[in-house]
């Protein structure tokens, strides 16, 4: 039968291990498979949009694996006492199809964001960044934050959110894990001695929360917000300013900062990197910018991690989801006045 890991256990699972240690082992397996970015059928994400937030499908496989995540993304859902985004996930045999493991990816893809932000962080942030601003401080904030930590090594967080109350959520959740925090009244001030700026914000808007003269040289940005048609966080004049990086060019160009650039506009994949067929930083001068909208692989590459971190461990429950008779051509069994249930 397939495996389970559900919201409980998922928490538990966290608090067992750390946010921070699991996020730098899930970032082994996200390079490890971008690495072989090329085996993977890869197609941006399907996705029904509505006045009220988007609901998407996320599939990709491997010769041997396949996955897809439901995720949804509803701005407004806070205000009506939900979660702005919610998910789960399943992986399936390409051999025969079956399914094989099921999770929740609310957190995981919450740990999921905050492993891929970090990974680009890693290979192109100047070695020496010591302070990390956040613009926006809502359910992505102290994941983002571990996860620069556990990178870089960076415990000095300015942040500005138009919610006070955000910031003083993630003070209250950050400082007691050895965290410096500054609670920025602007933008300007928030980003004053930045090296690496994070941007996270939920509404679905083509707004502008970093300008132009709020990043210098040097910096690295990873713009986490902008992540469907008609969302966006950056002035246009940084990206002409900056290196880009991107997960999957066809969904990003649909999705990202760069949605509103032409076709031909260059970035580099990320994946090209790693392998090193693309160089990253090229100058302690140079903004880099990585215009994340979440791509499948990186799902792929959760959902396996944590299938292997809590195998064979009470975190695991047995699903009973696939139909499956004695013969293989006889489906009726199962309801008919033979059947184990008649």
């Amino acid at each position: 039968m397939p495996q389970l890991v559900d919201v409980p256990n998922m928490a538990r699972w966290i608090q067992r291990e750390g946010v921070g240690p699991i996020i730098r082992d899930m970032i082994g397996y996200l390079e490890s498979d971008f690495r072989r970015w090329e085996s993977f059928d890869k197609t941006p994400r399907v996705a029904s949009h509505t006045p009220f937030g988007v609901i998407e499908l996320m599939p990709t496989a491997d010769s041997e694996t396949y996955s897809f995540k439901y995720v949804n993304g509803h701005p407004f859902n806070p205000a009506r006492g939900y979660q702005t985004v919610t998910a789960y996930g399943m992986l399936a045999s390409v051999d025969n199809g079956y399914p094989t493991f099921f999770s929740e990816m609310t957190l995981l893809t919450a740990l999921r964001t905050a492993a891929t932000s970090a990974m680009v962080a890693k290979h192109l942030a100047r070695p020496d960044s010591s302070r990390m601003t956040l613009i926006g401080a809502g359910s992505q904030s102290e994941f983002q934050s571990l996860a620069i930590r556990e990178v870089l090594g960076i415990e000095d967080l300015s942040v500005y959110d138009v919610d006070p109350a955000a910031v003083e959520k993630l003070r209250r959740n950050l400082e007691p894990l050895g965290f410096r925090i500054t609670a920025a009244v602007s933008v300007d001030e928030a980003v004053e001695g930045a090296d690496i700026i994070t941007t996270c914000t939920a509404d679905k808007a083509q707004n502008t929360v970093l300008l132009d003269r709020h990043v210098r040289p040097g910096v690295h940005l990873n713009a986490v917000g902008g992540d469907c048609p008609g969302k966006t966080e950056l002035d246009e004049r940084i990206l002409d300013r900056s290196s880009i990086f991107v997960e999957f060019p066809p969904q990003t160009r649909i999705e990202g900062e760069i949605q509103n650039k032409p076709e031909d506009y260059p970035v580099t994949e990320f994946w090209k990197v790693l392998t090193g067929d693309e160089t990253g930083r090229k100058s302690d001068e140079e903004i880099t910018l990585f215009d994340s909208v979440g791509f499948a692989i990186a799902d792929f590459s959760a959902l396996r991690f944590v299938r292997d971190a809590t195998a064979g461990t009470d975190l695991q429950s047995e699903i009973d989801l696939v139909a499956d008779p004695e013969d293989p051509k006889d489906l009726f069994s199962l309801v008919g006045v033979n059947s184990p249930v008649h």
